[in-house]
């Protein structure tokens, strides 16, 4: 082979490369994936593709929609044969998941959170499980059935359901960019997403779903990573 004809070879080469590098991306994309950002919440990624929190986590197979992780691949599309439930996006009625997520890419365990907030006791109740990271990632609350619960901080609800079983019906409020509140097994949801709320505000009734009692399960994350909220209540 004449050395020109190498040249025109390995060039044509590296054009092949750069055009299948350059066109996986866009493929993914019009294929209805997402990749997420550090600081995304999957509130925000439902309002930019216009879709619900709630088909979110149904096509995903989210077990906790509080948490999900920078590099993340998630679709944002009803997969093929599927259809998307009706409504405005973020009140869509979630149902059984219909595919498994994008598997995402490995990465190093991040060290613990601190977290830098202020949190008023969302309902009044003795403690009978406290936070240990790992089977509790929050408190529970005992309390009786229908009892007002209240928001711990100001905010905006990013989730109202029950797409997690085992949460029951369950909300979810973003305070900042790096905290959230779950409060789950509750006996009927008073807010709705993407409304705002303020420390004290009821937001729902405590009740049973999803559990075997009457309690509130109550956790604070910080960027997705749950902490014992205990040291951030009020006296």
């Amino acid at each position: 082979m004449s050395l020109r004809a190498l040249l025109i070879s390995s060039s044509l080469t590296l054009l092949l490369a750069a055009c299948a590098s350059t066109s996986q991306p866009a493929a993914v994309e019009s294929a209805g994936f997402y990749r997420v950002k550090p600081g995304d919440t999957l509130f925000r990624i439902a309002q930019n593709n216009r879709v619900s929190v709630a088909n979110l986590v149904r096509w995903n197979n989210l077990k906790d929609p509080s948490s999900i992780n920078a590099g993340q691949l998630l679709r944002v599309s009803p997969p093929a044969g599927a259809t998307q439930a009706s409504g405005k996006p973020g009140h869509q009625p979630p149902g059984r998941p219909a595919s498994k997520p994008a598997a995402s890419e490995p990465s190093k365990p991040a060290p613990k959170p601190v977290a830098s907030i202020k949190l008023a006791w969302p309902v009044k109740g003795p403690v009978i499980a406290k936070f240990n990271g790992q089977g509790s990632k929050g408190i529970d609350i005992a309390g009786d059935a229908g009892a007002t619960i209240r928001a711990a901080a100001s905010g905006k609800v990013t989730y109202s359901g029950k797409g997690i079983r085992s949460y029951g019906n369950l909300l979810i409020i973003q305070h900042d960019n790096a905290h959230l509140t779950v409060y789950a097994h509750n006996q009927s949801l008073l807010v709705k997403e993407g409304q705002t709320v303020k420390t004290g505000d009821a937001i729902a009734t405590m009740g049973n779903s999803g559990a075997n009692r009457v309690k509130l399960h109550f956790e604070l994350r910080v960027r997705a990573a749950a902490v014992d909220p205990m040291p951030y209540l009020a006296d």
